[in-house]
């Protein structure tokens, strides 16, 4: 059948496009590229017709019951033959609407002397009017002169002559692919919808690009016409909402409702009543989420989350449990699980076969989130985030989304306006800001814009805050020695609450990497704080007793005094032995079953307070304080084990103490002396040294190694 034909056929409605058909998706070089090799006489495969008196739903079309004769079906060969209505007629084929075409071709155009196709670029086409529109070569043919074109270009009229011959001879080509035959091959009339779909399937999937969701999308949608239609309108009022999800992340959430599955090929026998069924529990559990998230996880939109994946696991555990969390504990845990699962990827890898195992957990478990999360242990040995993890890291990390989370969660601010980060819109939606300005830091911190290495440091997501549009070009490349000052002025709290090191001396340029330091130890602990934190019912959060009810406990297993941390108080002098003594306590603790530390308090429980101390360091105060205990820390344990370490500061009587609360760590901690290494745990209210024989023992009972 020639084009023409074709082209005439859809115009008619007697080539039509069925329902369960995908949208057309050709970019416009693959819409360039068939119209090249039409051109060029080569093969470009042929088209698959279903030839019936009764149709399936078609798209955008209602095709009247009493219509007399075949209608043909198109099931394969729509992108071609959409790309050749667009450019040929000019218009939009009717199975389709203007919102349908995403990479519209129509704007591609021919050079009549080289028979060259490209889309249209003002300064190259202009002034070669060789260059003309394809879709006015089939539509308005008798407007373009190729003798006409060739006067404008040359004043010799033997030049004017063969440059018009070339110009009509190659225009006259290009207009005979109109009338080009296309290979066709026919399913017979006699076959039904399901044998068309089998069809279908089968030749999409020997060679070409349709993905197992389109097929089972095509497999629904030819049971339930309205599929396709019903999933699209439920995107647009989720994108509305702030969740923008693609028909595949649709249909595998159907698929998970109806099927307790994740893998697609296990919908094509469902019956269309059970797909409606579980389509209507699927769009009240999918309104449930997108309505809890942002209040309860600090997830606004799906922008935050790695994948959209992590909601399929939520939607099982939901559509097994009445569409809703029957409890606070089990709404935290979710949230933990989905926190683990975005931060560490779970779904960018083998994604079919590990949703498949995590739905069958949630199939077979009533509480299945700790076994989730042993399963994301599996996958990458810990969930827990070490400061390593942030070195060298550019935004496209999924840490960097999930610090964007912990920073919402943790009631961030815009630094210049005050505006709250959760949900921006306009002028105030968030922009990634550099702490220190890249371009200070080539122009003026020594780093090379064309070192790869530099360009790593200076763009890593230590160095981002979050702003709104408006405040972020606002700053341009402010010095954040002499920015920050006024933020912390203007909206006290505000650097504290995106993690930011508030110590003045680390704003300046000179300090860069040490700042960079700092600030991945501050989010690593956020993150992991918000994870531990969600394990804990606020019921179990237990009100800290006073400072002096605690001293008066006295030390024991979990309680440990150190009347300070450098300052020797019979000797009147700095002491670095002392700070030895504390790294030895925070170890024994992180080996045992962790506990508290207090710093400014004296073996008889008399407060002394740390105020020597802090006349002993550089910077005077609590955070030169606090900055100095976690340089020993990890200098001693490591910087691994600073998310297991939560410092505080409490002032009783003008005494000020420094209130050190120890995790137990999951593995063992050693204590670094400069080369020795050394084993300590808290036995009753001693900290102990251990030989190695019996570090060995206690190790082999204390943790399963």
């Amino acid at each position: 059948m020639k084009i023409s034909e074709l082209l005439d056929g859809i115009a008619k409605l007697d080539l039509v496009l069925p329902e369960f058909q995908r949208e057309y998706v050709w970019t416009r070089e693959q819409s360039k590229q068939l119209m090249v090799s039409l051109y060029k006489e080569y093969p470009t495969g042929s088209l698959l017709f279903w030839k019936t008196d009764s149709p399936p739903d078609i798209k955008n079309v209602d095709l009247t019951k009493d219509r007399i004769g075949m209608t043909q079906v198109i099931l394969d060969g729509q992108q071609r033959l959409t790309t050749l209505y667009l450019l040929m007629r000019g218009d939009i084929p009717p199975y389709y609407r203007e919102v349908d075409i995403e990479y519209d071709p129509r704007s591609l155009f021919f050079n009549l002397e080289e028979g060259e196709f490209q889309y249209y670029q003002q300064q190259r086409m202009d002034p070669r009017p060789e260059w003309v529109a394809v879709v006015d070569c089939f539509t308005k043919d008798d407007k373009i002169n190729p003798l006409e074109i060739a006067d404008t270009k040359t004043d010799d009229p033997l030049e004017k002559n063969r440059l018009g011959n070339l110009y009509y001879r190659n225009l006259t080509h290009l207009q005979q692919i109109r009338e080009r035959d296309y290979p066709i091959q026919v399913v017979p009339s006699d076959a039904d919808i399901d044998q068309a779909i089998d069809v279908f399937d089968r030749v999409n999937s020997l060679g070409t690009k349709l993905t197992d969701a389109e097929l089972a999308l095509a497999h629904m949608t030819g049971k339930w016409p309205e599929a396709r239609r019903q999933m699209k309108a439920k995107m647009e009022d989720l994108q509305k909402r702030g969740f923008e999800f693609d028909l595949t992340f649709m249909v595998r959430a159907l698929i998970t409702v109806v099927e307790e599955r994740a893998l697609f090929e296990t919908i094509h026998a469902t019956p269309r009543d059970r797909l409606e069924i579980g389509w209507r529990r699927l769009t009240k559990i999918l309104d449930y989420l997108v309505t809890i998230l942002p209040k309860h996880a600090s997830i606004h939109s799906s922008d935050d989350v790695n994948s959209t994946n992590v909601f399929v696991p939520a939607i099982g555990y939901l559509s097994r449990h009445d569409g809703r969390f029957d409890s606070d504990e089990r709404l935290r845990r979710c949230i933990h699980w989905l926190y683990a699962a975005s931060t560490w990827s779970r779904y960018t890898s083998q994604t079919d076969n590990r949703l498949d195992h995590d739905i069958s957990i949630i199939k077979t478990r009533n509480d299945p989130w700790s076994h989730l999360i042993d399963a994301i242990i599996e996958q990458r040995g810990r969930i827990e985030v070490k400061v390593a993890d942030f070195e060298g890291r550019f935004i496209q990390h999924p840490l960097y989304r999930m610090s964007y989370v912990i920073a919402k969660a943790n009631d961030a601010v815009d630094w210049f306006n005050g505006s709250p980060l959760e949900n921006p819109h306009g002028a105030y939606r968030i922009h990634s800001h550099h702490i220190f300005p890249t371009s200070l830091l080539y122009s003026e911190g020594g780093y090379d814009s064309d070192n790869h290495l530099h360009k790593k440091i200076v763009n890593e997501i230590a160095n981002r805050a979050f702003l709104t549009g408006d405040s972020n070009v606002e700053l341009g490349n402010a010095h954040p020695a002499e920015y920050l000052p006024r933020v912390e002025a203007n909206y006290p709290g505000a650097l504290e609450k995106q993690f930011v090191p508030t110590d003045p001396i680390l704003w300046q340029l000179s300090r860069y990497e040490e700042f960079l330091r700092e600030r991945r130890r501050l989010l690593a602990n956020a993150i992991n704080d918000r994870l531990r934190h969600l394990l804990v019912s606020p019921a179990e959060i237990e009100e800290e007793p006073p400072l002096k009810e605690l001293i008066q406990q006295g030390e024991s297993t979990v309680l440990e005094f150190k009347s300070s941390l450098r300052w020797d108080h019979r000797q009147g002098q700095a002491n670095k032995a002392l700070e030895t003594a504390v790294a030895k306590s925070v170890a024994g603790f992180l080996n045992a079953e962790g506990g508290t530390l207090m710093i400014g308090v004296d073996d008889e429980g008399r407060m002394i307070g740390i105020e020597k101390d802090l006349q002993s360091l550089g910077r005077k105060d609590r955070d030169g304080f606090q900055q100095r205990v976690l340089q020993l820390l990890e200098q001693s344990l490591g910087v691994e084990h600073l998310p297991y370490v939560d410092l505080r500061f409490e002032t009783v009587g003008g005494q000020t103490v420094c209130v050190i609360t120890i995790d137990a760590c999951p593995r063992p901690v050693y204590l670094r002396d400069g080369e020795h290494r050394a084993f300590y745990a808290r036995i009753g209210n001693t900290t102990r040294p251990f030989d190695t024989q019996a570090a060995h023992e206690y190790i082999n009972t204390h943790w399963e190694i």
